[in-house]
C-alpha cells in the first residue's frame, strides 16, 4: 500500500530543504521529502569535483531565514555550501521526513482522488500536493559524439567526478570550458602529464575577487545578525545593478567587456592564444565566468587550448576536424546539464496520461515560473523562465516558496482540493516573458548558450530584475485559477483508508 503525506517533495537541495521548512512554519508536518541519492545537497552533493565553488558572494548564498555566520570566504565552496545545507536540514528537524534512495520514476495525478500517486525505485506514495524541487541542474548533458562508445579510457562527467581515478601522468582531454571546467582544469593542471582542454566557444570572464572572511567578521555576525543582514542587502543590490546592462541596456556592461580583455591581455602574453579565448559575441549573452586562475592555467606547458572541432573519439584518442589524433587516456565532461529540456517532464502525467513535456510541445512554460495548466496542485521551484545570470537562485526559490504557501493557505480556508492555473493566462504570462527576452542581451548578443533551447528560445532565464519576479510570485492570484473538489463519496473513502 502506498505511503501518503499532504505534501511529497522531490528533491532535497535549496529548493526542497528550503520547502519544507516553510511548510512546517506554515504548520504543514505532514510532508515527505523523496530523493535518489543517500543524503541531502542536491546539486551541491552532486558536484564535487576539484575546485568545486560558487560563482555568487556567500552572503547571498543562504536562506534568508537561515544566514550562516561562519563562511570562510566571501565565495564559498562546495564542502562549506554542503555542510551548510545538512546542518539545515539536521537543525530543522528535516532528516526524518527524507526517504532516501527514493529516485521518482513516475508522478500522476489521479483525477478521481484528486491527489498524486508516485512512483520510485523503492516503494509507491500518494500526496495531495506534489512540489518539483529537482531544479534545472541535476541531469548531467553528455554531448553525442562519434565514437564515445568506443573508448577505452576512463571517461566520467563534472558532476559525477571520479575522485577514484588518478589522475596523476595521465594524458587528461577536457571537453566543455564553461562554469565547471573553469574550477576543476586549475585544479588538475599539475598532476596531468598532458591536459587537451576542448573549447567550442570562448567566454568572458571577470576576475574572481574572492577573500579570506576574517574572524572579526564571522563574530560580528555571530553577535550582531543586524550587520550581516545589512551587508546582505549591499550585496544583493550591487548584484542587481547587473541586470541593468542584461536586461535593459546593454550598452552599459561596455566597462566590464574592458576589464575582461585588459585581464585577458595581463594573464595571457601569446598572442595567438589570447585570440582564441577572445570572444566574438556580446559580454552577457553567455554565462560570464567568475575566475582568476582559468587563462594563466592554460598557459602552461603541460596544457593545450584546442579549439577545432571534434571529428570522433577512439579506443585511445580524440580526433578534430583537422585530422589531428591526441592520444589521450582519460576524459572528463565539462559539459553542463540538461537545463532547457527538463528531463523530469517526462516523468510526470496529467490526469488525461499526458506527460508534461508532451503538454509542452517542445515550449516550456509556467505560470509565474510556478504552476503549470493541467497538472493541479503542481508546484515547480526554478521552473521555467526563473533562472538568473547575474544573482542568487536562492532569492527566487524563496520568492516561490512565498507564491506556494499562499497557495496552500487558499486551499485551506476556502474548502478547495486543488488548483491549476487557466491554460490562456499561463500562455498570455510566457508570450510577455518572451516579448521582454527579446529585448535583453541574451537574445541579441549573437551567441548560442544552455540558455537557449533547440528553437533558440531562452526558457532558462527571467529577463528582468530579480526583484521583479518576486512581486510576481508575491500572493497568490486565485482568479487566475481553477477551483478544484473532491465528492463527498471519494473524501469518505480517503478518509476510511487513512
Amino acid at each position: 500500500m502506498a505511503e501518503h503525506a499532504h505534501v511529497l517533495i522531490i528533491g532535497t537541495g535549496f529548493s526542497g530543504l528550503g520547502a519544507a521548512h516553510r511548510l512546517r512554519e506554515r504548520g504543514i508536518t505532514d510532508v515527505l521529502l523523496l530523493e535518489r541519492a543517500d543524503d541531502v545537497g542536491g546539486t551541491w552533493r552532486d558536484n564535487s569535483y576539484p575546485g568545486a565553488a560558487c560563482d555568487v558572494p556567500s552572503l547571498l548564498y543562504s536562506f534568508s531565514f537561515a544566514q550562516n555566520s561562519e563562511w570562510s570566504r566571501s565565495f564559498s565552496s562546495q564542502p562549506e555550501i554542503l555542510a551548510y545545507l545538512r546542518r539545515f536540514a539536521r537543525d530543522n528537524g528535516i532528516y526524518p521526513r527524507c526517504r532516501f534512495g527514493h529516485e521518482m520514476l513516475e508522478s500522476r495525478w489521479d483525477p478521481e482522488r484528486m491527489r498524486w500517486h508516485v512512483r520510485t525505485s523503492r516503494g509507491e506514495f500518494t500526496g495531495d500536493v506534489l512540489i518539483l524541487g529537482t531544479g534545472p541542474l541535476s541531469q548531467p548533458s553528455i554531448p553525442d559524439i562519434p565514437g564515445l562508445d568506443s573508448f577505452a579510457g576512463t571517461t566520467f562527467h563534472s558532476a559525477r567526478w571520479n575522485h577514484e581515478h588518478d589522475l596523476t601522468g595521465r594524458s587528461v582531454a577536457v571537453i566543455g570550458t564553461g562554469s565547471s571546467a573553469v574550477q576543476f582544469v586549475p585544479k588538475i593542471q599539475p598532476k596531468a602529464a598532458k591536459l587537451h582542454v576542448f573549447q567550442r566557444t570562448a567566454h568572458w570572464t571577470l576576475p574572481r575577487w574572492d577573500r579570506k572572511v576574517s574572524r572579526v567578521e564571522r563574530l560580528l555576525y555571530r553577535r550582531l545578525p543586524v550587520l550581516q543582514r545589512l551587508a546582505r542587502y549591499a550585496v544583493y543590490w550591487g548584484r542587481e545593478s547587473f541586470a541593468l546592462g542584461f536586461t535593459v541596456q546593454p550598452k552599459i556592461l561596455g566597462l566590464a567587456r574592458r576589464a575582461s580583455l585588459r585581464n585577458l591581455r595581463r594573464q595571457v602574453p601569446d598572442p595567438v592564444l589570447r585570440e582564441k579565448l577572445t570572444p566574438k559575441y556580446a559580454f552577457g549573452c553567455k554565462r560570464v565566468v567568475v575566475t582568476s586562475d582559468w587563462y594563466p592555467t592554460l598557459t602552461k606547458p603541460n596544457v593545450e587550448l584546442v579549439t577545432d572541432g571534434i571529428a570522433e573519439i577512439r579506443p585511445h584518442s580524440i580526433v578534430t576536424t583537422d585530422g589531428t589524433e591526441r592520444p589521450v587516456d582519460t576524459l572528463i565532461f565539462g559539459t553542463g546539464f540538461h537545463a532547457t529540456d527538463f528531463p523530469i517532464g517526462r516523468r510526470i502525467f496529467n490526469g488525461d496520461g499526458a506527460s508534461l513535456t508532451g503538454t509542452w510541445h517542445d515550449e516550456p512554460g509556467a505560470y509565474r515560473g510556478t504552476t503549470i495548466a493541467g497538472f493541479p496542485n503542481l508546484f515547480m521551484l526554478i521552473g521555467p523562465n526563473t533562472g538568473l545570470g547575474h544573482t542568487s537562485m536562492v532569492f527566487i526559490i524563496e520568492s516561490q516558496l512565498s507564491y506556494v504557501l499562499d497557495a496552500l493557505d487558499h486551499l485551506r480556508e476556502h474548502r478547495v482540493t486543488a488548483v491549476e492555473p487557466l491554460r490562456e493566462l499561463q500562455i498570455r504570462f510566457n508570450e510577455r516573458v518572451q516579448r521582454r527576452m527579446r529585448r535583453t542581451v541574451w537574445s541579441r548578443g549573437g551567441c548560442s548558450s544552455w540558455y537557449l533551447d533547440d528553437q533558440g528560445r531562452n526558457i532558462a532565464l527571467w529577463p528582468g530584475f530579480s526583484f521583479t519576479l518576486r512581486m510576481a510570485t508575491r500572493k497568490f492570484d486565485p482568479d487566475a485559477y481553477r477551483a478544484l473538489v473532491r465528492s463527498r463519496a471519494v473524501q469518505d473513502e480517503l478518509a476510511g483508508v487513512r
